[in-house]
């Protein structure tokens, strides 16, 4: 097993997307469906037990090993084992430090435990990077500047800041034009699309969630967002 790879050492480079799997429940239909868009497999430490319940072998399996079963670990060429043993950062941070593609999609990172799924939320909004994290009910990613979603009328649309924000947008029921965003002040909970959606922010921070079945609309989105 590889040992502590620093923070900025690449041990991921792909000029495709990547599909991330975490430890929160993943189906085999939504990983088909990642890998057509983002061809190459990551695990995060225990996430790669999806992976191999699959019959698939990641390319590498990164983060602090707490969580994958020797079983597993013996299973998998050391090679491919990349453990990081701060724990200053999640295992799904631990990847993205360590992951070089144009996109990532993360599937096994929302639905599950509350705490689990701040974090990733928090760690994309941070982050800023294309990120699309898919869960059984929802999918969310760190808005960009500005990005634009074709979506059907009547959808539903929240907005999360993660950090204080303004913005613009048409397309929706109830506009944000003018208003004060942040995570102890309004937020944009069950917003609807009338149509195509065109989002522009001033800052970062904010998180857009959509139904999982908008899942191709928000990845051709963040896919075309020029970042």
């Amino acid at each position: 097993m590889t040992n502590d790879y620093g923070k900025d050492e690449a041990v991921v480079e792909s000029e495709a997307g990547v599909t991330l799997l975490g430890g929160t429940t993943v189906l085999r239909a939504d990983v088909d469906w990642a890998l057509r868009r983002a061809p190459v497999l990551v695990a995060a430490d225990g996430g790669a037990a999806w992976a191999l319940a699959f019959g698939m072998m990641p390319r590498r399996v990164i983060g602090d090993m707490d969580s994958l079963s020797d079983r597993d670990a013996r299973r998998i060429p050391q090679e491919r084992l990349v453990r990081v043993a701060e724990q200053d950062s999640t295992d799904f941070e631990k990847c993205l430090d360590r992951i070089r593609a144009p996109a990532v999609i993360g599937l096994g990172f929302l639905g599950g435990r509350v705490d689990h799924t701040l974090a990733a939320l928090s760690c994309v909004a941070r982050r800023g990077a294309p990120c699309l994290l898919v869960g059984p009910h929802d999918v969310a990613f760190a808005a960009p500047p500005q990005i634009g979603l074709d979506l059907p009328e009547g959808c539903r649309l929240s907005l999360f800041p993660m950090a204080p924000v303004t913005g613009r947008s048409t397309g929706l029921a109830w506009p944000i034009d003018g208003i004060d965003l942040g995570p102890t002040a309004r937020i944009g909970t069950s917003n609807r699309a009338t149509g195509r959606v065109t989002l522009a922010f001033d800052g970062p921070g904010m998180v857009v969630l959509l139904p999982t079945a908008q899942r191709d609309a928000a990845w051709d989105a963040l896919s075309s967002s020029g970042r």
